[in-house]
Formats: C-alpha cells, sequence, structure tokens
C-alpha cells in the first residue's frame, strides 16, 4: 500500500487568464459529441468550514478552530471536483440573489470555470446555509435554509452531455433522470442515508435508467441484506450494470455485469483533516475513469487517489484535488525510497496523465477561502 502525508496537458482559456489543464478524454473526443462531459443539478450551500477542533463543541464553552474556509457546497462539491479534473461540467441549480449567492454563482462560474447557463438566480431567496466542523476525522453539520423556490431547478429538457451524477430518493422519481438516459447519457447514481428505514432498492425507482451504483458499503447492504459489502455489490448488479461499493478505509470494490469483472482496490493511507466532501470527489474520479475508457482497476484507483487528496485539506469543494495536485502527489511518492514497487505498479497509468512540474501555468487559478477577497493568482 502506498503512504503518502493518456494525455499530456492541454491549455486553454478561463477565467481571462491561460490555464493549464489535463484533459483525460482527449483520447475519446470526436467532433459529434454533445457539448458536455457531465451534467448535475441540486442544491449548492454556502459551507463555512471549522477544522482543526481539539473535539466536539461542548455545551455551554466557546471552542476555537485552528483553520476556517468558506466554498460553495451541496452539489457544488461534485461540480468543482468534476472540473478540476479536466471535464466539460454544466450544473442546474438555484441560487439566492443575496451575497452568498452571488458569491457562489461567480466562485463556481469564474473560478473554476463550470456552465451555469441552466442555473438562475432566485430572488428574494435566502440561500442555504451550513456550517460544518471537523475533528478527530469525524464532522459535524449544522444547516439553515428556507422552503426552496417552487421551480425544479433542473431544466425540462436537460442538455445533452455524457455522463451524469444523480441522487437517488428513495419513493421520488426525478423526471430528468429518464429524458437524459433517453438522449443517451450515462447515469451514474449516489444515495443518501434511507430516513424511512424501508431500505427497498424498489423505491429507488430512477435506478433502472442508471449505468452506475456507488453507495457505501452500510448503504449496499441494507438495500441487498448481504453480509458483507462484497456479496452486496454482486446483488447490486442484478439491477445495475455497474455496482461500486466504498468500503470507507479499506478502498472501494466494484463488479461490471457486462464484462463480469470484478475489482477491488485498497485505500491510500494519509492523515485526514477534513472528510467533507470525500464522497463526492471519489464519484467524480470515477466517472472521469469510465468516460476515458481506463479499465475498471484504474478506475477505483484514481477515485481512491482523489478522495484520498481532499480529506488532507478543509472544505468539501475547497479540497477537490486538481491534476497539479495528483502531479505532485505522484512525483512525491516516486521520491521514496522504501516504496513498494507493486504499488506504484498499481498507479503507473498516471505516468502519461500527470502534468510536468514545470508546466506554464500551474498551479491553476482557484477561488480563495474567504469571502470577500478578490480571487488569488
Amino acid at each position: 500500500m502506498i503512504a503518502s502525508n493518456g494525455k499530456g496537458p492541454s491549455y486553454i482559456g478561463a477565467a481571462g487568464q491561460c490555464q493549464a489543464r489535463v484533459d483525460p478524454l482527449a483520447a475519446v473526443r470526436a467532433p459529434d459529441d454533445p457539448p458536455w462531459d457531465v451534467y448535475l443539478t441540486g442544491t449548492v450551500f454556502l459551507d463555512i468550514v471549522f477544522t482543526g477542533l481539539g473535539s466536539a463543541p461542548v455545551r455551554g464553552t466557546e471552542s476555537w478552530a485552528r483553520g476556517m474556509g468558506s466554498s460553495p457546497g451541496g452539489v457544488a462539491n461534485m461540480a468543482t471536483a468534476l472540473a478540476r479534473l479536466g471535464l466539460r461540467t454544466s450544473l442546474a441549480a438555484a441560487f439566492g440573489d443575496d451575497h452568498y449567492g452571488e458569491y457562489c454563482w461567480d466562485t463556481l462560474e469564474q473560478g473554476e470555470g463550470i456552465d451555469l447557463s441552466p442555473s438562475r438566480r432566485v430572488p428574494g431567496w435566502h440561500s442555504p446555509v451550513t456550517v460544518s466542523m471537523a475533528y478527530e476525522g469525524e464532522r459535524t453539520m449544522v444547516s439553515h435554509g428556507h422552503e426552496p423556490p417552487p421551480e425544479e431547478p433542473a431544466p425540462d429538457c436537460p442538455p445533452r452531455a455524457r455522463a451524469a451524477v444523480a441522487s437517488l430518493e428513495p419513493g421520488k422519481r426525478a423526471p430528468w433522470i429518464a429524458q437524459a438516459a433517453a438522449k443517451g447519457t450515462r447515469i451514474f447514481a449516489d444515495v443518501g442515508w434511507d430516513e424511512t428505514g424501508a431500505w427497498d432498492l424498489a423505491g429507488l425507482a430512477d435506478l433502472e435508467h442508471c449505468e452506475a451504483f456507488l453507495p457505501n458499503a452500510e448503504e449496499a447492504m441494507r438495500y441487498t441484506g448481504a453480509s458483507c459489502p462484497r456479496e452486496a455489490a454482486h446483488a447490486l448488479t442484478e439491477h445495475v450494470p455497474l455496482a461500486v461499493v466504498t468500503l470507507g478505509a479499506e478502498g472501494a470494490y466494484a463488479v461490471d455485469r457486462r464484462t463480469g469483472e470484478a475489482a477491488e482496490v485498497p485505500a491510500i493511507e494519509v492523515e485526514a483533516l477534513d472528510p467533507t466532501g470525500a464522497g463526492d470527489v471519489f464519484v467524480a474520479g470515477f466517472v472521469t475513469g469510465t468516460l476515458a475508457g481506463w479499465p475498471l482497476a484504474d478506475r477505483l484507483a484514481f477515485a481512491g487517489l482523489t478522495a484520498a487528496l481532499s480529506v488532507q485539506e478543509f472544505g468539501g469543494s475547497l479540497s477537490a484535488p486538481g491534476w497539479s495536485e495528483i502531479g505532485a502527489w505522484w512525483r512525491k511518492v516516486h521520491s521514496v525510497a522504501s516504496q513498494d514497487p507493486t504499488a506504484l505498479r498499481r498507479y503507473a497509468f498516471l505516468a502519461d496523465l500527470v502534468p510536468e512540474e514545470t508546466a506554464p501555468g500551474w498551479p491553476l487559478r482557484r477561488a480563495v477561502p474567504t469571502i470577500g477577497f478578490g480571487r488569488s493568482t
């Protein structure tokens, strides 16, 4: 196991400035491709993250955090992770016309290069806010939000895209999923905790339109009644072609019903600062590898690597790694004389993808983690 504290980069214009970016789909792009690689819809929160707490806040006391950041959260975590990996990402969401909403809009559109043409600003609507407190590898969250706008943020006819990521809700259908799938969009689905306690796969009606389902181990076992996550993954392929079950510190396991292939990749050992958004980053990494046509084990390894890099920084969208961070990790692990050669070979597919350390334009410009300051250069 590695322990750590394609194509080369192309140069494109973004945010009014030349930026270097790896295009992981360069080898598979064609003139008649959809305009977007990935389409998303959902709720954008303003996330305020406190890190470096010695313990959970105690009633009646004041706690001081060693670190703090602000960034767009919610579905913005996934959108940012995809965009930083070089995918052309389009997001449909409602944004309040308050300062929080303006900050999130500008950060996503100008700072990350995400297409917001399907999104809209809602006059008089208060942007949802989440405060996340990270300590000892755990997190506690407090959220506030007003009733959402009556109109769905998803357009009646979602734009053409290679893929879409959907969060399934038990007992509910999202009409845009079937519409997108009918156009040939490949749907990757995750799911949250079933508050009803039913854990009935039949209640995930839109699963029939999905190519891949990516629950965590507990969710997979509850939905299938299996006694272990790997057994659950195989059971899930009766309902969806590709099942990916995340195993926490053990890594991830996947089964592809269409090819009969199964793969398991262990996690990378890191010291976690803040797990916020790590699941979204994992999905983004897996989607990237799938659209690029990589082998199943490479996709799992890449998804696990991006998630591991994200938990070493604070914040959800703030911590999503780009290719500069992936390249820095790749060079660092090669510099450690005691590295296991077998473990290094597991990530050998990165060799032709990561940018050179001296490539112009690196690192990419990023929004600073505090409201009110201009973006860094």
